[in-house]
């Protein structure tokens, strides 16, 4: 997507790879500093998944993917080179236990590097089929806007939560891509924007790039959504997912289902954004789904700017009080109106979902 720098447009994906090196934008500086992050080998790059400097299933997958790359290229100077790619495998998969797409590029990855007769040839694999993770990534979310905005009228308001924008992915972005399509086909969205606590995603990234858009747009409270919903205030909800069951459990940022059972209380349909590459067919349940706890600190502490626009971090709680910080949360399908795919929406029949034209 476009990005204003200077008042110039530019376009950005989120994450790229050039020669040994990858570049994200740096998600934490924003939205009041926009700067490329810059990661020299592999381990740079599973700590910039950890921390969240680049953060959402597809741009996490798209990097992950890249730093298994890294570790290729990396592997090619050692004695031991497949002990050094089992290794890394390993570590990239460990930095966010929840996200599926992580997994997902990580074996594509290595499942691309197989078979291949020479280190060399299987190097070359790697780094080919990386770029083709994060090209893939960018065009399902397109599609997935086209798709999508035929669930939206030619003036609708849209509630989100979290950030599934581009900045999310590779480009476009999933929960967000249907109302950029909108846009762009002349209709009036107005989009509600969960600030997210503790990291604050839709209150600093979803508010970004809908700024960045010319897309009118309100930042409310996590707390405020169901008195939204419930006042007529809310058309539509359409979230991401970062990792969705067999069955269509879907996890996905903590408040999630919070906001599932509101709509479902409301009359308002409630849709997940997500690529064929976030489903998880191993995965039977909600059950089954690894819910990754984060550092306390998230809770204490945020991040702003001061009046003389420096950068600060305050604490919000007593000290000695301690807090519980799960990233994410699982809302069961029975709550979830259909899924909005690249190879379709896929809707809720009453009966469950028929997720099989998304392996044809």
């Amino acid at each position: 997507m476009n990005v204003k720098i200077n008042g110039i447009k530019k376009h950005f994906r989120t994450v790229w790879m050039k020669g040994n090196n990858v570049f994200m934008i740096n998600q934490p500086l924003l939205p009041h500093k926009f700067k490329i992050f810059k990661c020299k080998t592999y381990l740079d790059t599973v700590e910039a998944i950890k921390d969240m400097t680049v953060r959402g299933a597809g741009a996490i997958g798209a990097t992950a993917g890249y730093a298994m790359c890294q570790a290729a290229l990396e592997s090619a100077k050692l004695r031991k080179p497949m002990k050094y790619l089992f290794k890394a495998a390993n570590t990239i998969k460990d930095s966010r236990p929840t996200a599926q797409n992580l997994f997902y590029a990580v074996d594509r990855v290595c499942d691309a590097m197989l078979g291949k007769e020479t280190l060399e040839s299987a190097v070359e694999a790697a780094v080919l089929e990386a770029n083709a993770i994060a090209d893939d990534d960018a065009e399902a979310c397109k599609k997935i806007g086209e798709l999508g905005n035929t669930l939206l009228g030619s003036k609708d308001s849209v509630l989100t939560h979290c950030n599934a924008g581009w900045l999310a992915f590779v480009d476009y972005g999933s929960a967000l891509s249907p109302v950029y399509a909108a846009k762009a086909a002349g209709k009036k969205i107005i989009v509600y924007s969960d600030e997210t606590r503790p990291r604050l995603q839709g209150a600093n990234l979803t508010a970004w790039e809908l700024l960045n858009e010319g897309i009118e747009h309100y930042v409310i409270p996590d707390n405020a959504a169901g008195a939204f919903m419930k006042n007529g205030r809310i058309g539509i909800v359409i979230v991401g997912a970062d990792r969705i069951a067999n069955n269509g459990d879907t996890a996905n940022k903590i408040g999630t289902y919070e906001k599932a059972i509101c709509a479902r209380a409301a009359g308002i349909p409630f849709y997940v954004a997500a690529p064929s590459s976030t489903f998880d067919v191993k995965c039977r349940s909600g059950r089954d789904i690894p819910i990754e706890y984060r550092s306390e600190d998230e809770v204490h502490w945020v991040y702003g700017i001061t009046e003389k626009r420096r950068r600060s971090k305050v604490r919000v709680t007593p000290e000695g009080s301690r807090a519980l910080n799960p990233a994410f949360d699982v809302t069961p399908a029975e709550y979830i109106s259909g899924f909005i795919t690249e190879k379709g929406i896929i809707f809720n029949e009453n009966k469950g979902f028929d997720f099989e034209k998304l392996w044809k």
